[in-house]
């Protein structure tokens, strides 16, 4: 019975971390003069992996951002867009995880974030240019997920240490996200 309820907690946490991610990057849209847009998005991408752990994380970040593409005008990048930001999540985690035994949680974090966050600039790229048919005119929107990247890093840690603040946020945490082994 208890694990059914674990179960069942993580599957609605999965639930709310993708409908922040799809809330988040639709709300606050920053167009970008290269191609699409800066938004909050990126913050509960980061968060997904890192609090829910990698499958949980994978599909909750993938889900929601993917659902932000088809509700946005932006269907076409919607299968891309779940693999990417999935692929994000997860590289958080486990990035996360292994460096959180070495070094204190907020260093680890940042260090976790930014190849995660590298992994969306390649992933759009790639996208545009192989499977949209771009070719290098995909490389215009670079700089713009550049900016996507730094204001994701940014906006997600100054959730995270929000959080941590938090007497409850433990309660919260999914057992393998690894995020409550380290106190430091």
């Amino acid at each position: 019975m208890k694990t059914n309820r674990a179960k069942l907690e993580r599957l609605v946490l999965a639930a709310l971390f993708a409908a922040l991610s799809c809330t988040a990057t639709m709300v606050l849209q920053i167009p970008s003069p290269m191609s699409g847009y800066v938004n909050l998005g990126d913050c509960f991408v980061l968060l997904s992996g890192v609090l829910l752990g990698p499958v949980w994380g994978f599909l909750a970040a993938g889900t929601g951002s993917m659902m932000a593409d088809l509700l946005s005008g932006y269907a076409h990048y919607a299968p891309g867009t779940f693999l990417i930001k999935g692929l994000m999540a997860l590289a958080v985690c486990l990035i996360f995880r292994f460096l959180a035994s070495k070094l204190p949680r907020s260093a680890s974090y940042l260090i976790a974030a930014v190849p995660a966050e590298l992994l969306m600039i390649a992933g759009y790229f790639a996208y545009a240019c192989l499977l949209l048919g771009k070719g290098l005119a995909a490389a215009a929107s670079i700089p713009g997920n550049i900016m996507q990247g730094i204001f994701g890093v940014v906006s997600s840690f100054l959730l995270l240490k929000v959080l941590e603040r938090m007497k409850f946020i433990k309660t919260l945490l999914c057992p393998q996200s690894g995020y409550g082994r380290n106190g430091k």
